[in-house]
């Protein structure tokens, strides 16, 4: 009986752990235009998280913009704000896994240094897609070899975005 109640238990703490597979975000068919605008759009980042826990949003994340332009070139402005790293510049192109699952893909040199790649390329999955928002998600190796999941939630320039600067 006691082995039989232990099964139950695990089977029951198994099942409920088990993170259910959402179906992939269905991307809109003008992705391009709410990305890029109708030649650029500059986004903000108005929340990240990491490994699921919300990040403090420091003087590069509150300053941080991304540039995305209809001519597949994206910049963000990381450079000119001291001790915020390099300005990268890529080319960017939407891409569909063979699960259906979309992602914006960046290509740059710069991506080797500044992400800590062997390639020069890197995916960001779209999570969700709006005119008003942008959310993707990516693994990161920061400081370390262990890579952490990062989501951003980013936001048209001109949005006002209450608790934007959250602390702890």
């Amino acid at each position: 009986m006691r082995t039989q109640s232990l099964f139950l238990i695990l089977t029951i703490l198994f099942f409920s752990c088990t993170e259910e597979k959402r179906p992939p975000f269905k991307m809109p068919e003008n992705a391009v235009k709410l990305i890029a605008g109708d030649s650029v759009k500059v986004w903000k980042l108005a929340k990240r998280t990491n490994n699921n826990v919300r990040m403090n949003m420091g003087d590069c994340f509150l300053s941080y913009r991304v540039t995305y332009k209809t001519d597949s070139m994206m910049h963000d402005n990381n450079g000119a704000y001291r001790d915020c790293g390099e300005t990268l510049t890529a080319q960017w192109k939407l891409h569909k896994n063979e699960e259906d699952e979309s992602f914006i893909r960046l290509e740059s040199e710069q991506l080797k240094l500044l992400m800590n790649l062997d390639v020069d390329y890197k995916y960001f999955k779209i999570l969700d897609l709006t005119e008003e928002q942008l959310v993707l998600q990516f693994r990161h190796k920061q400081f370390s070899s262990k890579a952490t999941t990062i989501v951003d939630v980013l936001v048209p320039e001109d949005v006002s975005i209450k608790d934007r600067d959250f602390h702890w």
